[in-house]
């Protein structure tokens, strides 16, 4: 039985993945994303982290977007890890791309129950901008890793939801992001995802979609 729906889990993924095509949608319109990160440890405890991140928007034809981040991370418990660390953001605005710093603090809680791995991670943002008043962020994400690893490459199915409230003018719940995906290890040191994201984001009022097809590679050194 549990073998059976391990393998139906997995096929609804991979017909979630599959199913995203190239057209724009009423309210949105098809996007690629794809994450690098290289992982140093530096004890037992912490480690530091670089990454960088490209997106790619108008039905995957316009590169939009790309951050660069620096981060260091301390685990304080066995469930408690927390960090600090600052993005520098790229946008595509009217024709231009115009500059974000985000310096961050962040804190997760992780925990097991009955063989799935559980992760609630709360993250505040600082938004500093050239052209628009700056701002403060929060941002909550819940994950959940299935208990399941297929194959020599250890393909284990997640699922994740992040809530984004912003703080200035107005403070409001002004994004959502869930996610269906998979990880893997591709070696030793080197570890994949593969994932589908719904991203719903309100401006002016309306809120609008975004579906999304992504990749991540993480090197731990």
């Amino acid at each position: 039985m549990r073998e059976k729906l391990s393998r139906a889990i997995v096929l609804m993924l991979l017909i979630v993945l599959t199913s995203v095509n190239g057209h724009a949608y009423d309210d949105g319109d098809f996007q690629i994303w794809n994450t690098d990160s290289e992982e140093f440890k530096i004890n037992d405890n912490s480690k530091a982290v670089l990454e960088q991140e490209f997106r790619w928007a108008d039905n995957a034809n316009e590169f939009c977007y790309h951050h660069y981040e620096a981060g260091f991370f301390y685990s304080l418990k066995r469930y408690l890890n927390v960090g600090l660390g600052y993005r520098h953001i790229y946008e595509l605005n009217r024709g231009k791309f115009k500059l974000e710093k985000e310096p961050f603090l962040t804190a997760a809680l992780s925990w097991d129950l009955n063989g799935f791995r559980i992760e609630d991670r709360s993250r505040m943002e600082y938004r500093y901008f050239d052209y628009q008043v700056d701002s403060w962020r929060y941002r909550n994400k819940l994950g959940v890793k299935f208990p399941w690893k297929f194959t020599s490459m250890e393909i284990q199915p997640y699922l994740s939801d992040e809530i984004f409230v912003g703080f200035g003018a107005t403070n409001q719940f002004n994004r959502n992001r869930f996610s269906s995906g998979v990880g893997m290890s591709i070696s030793k040191n080197i570890k994949g995802e593969l994932y589908y994201m719904l991203q719903d984001s309100k401006s002016a009022g309306k809120w609008t979609d975004i579906n999304i097809l992504g990749t991540k590679i993480k090197i731990a050194f």
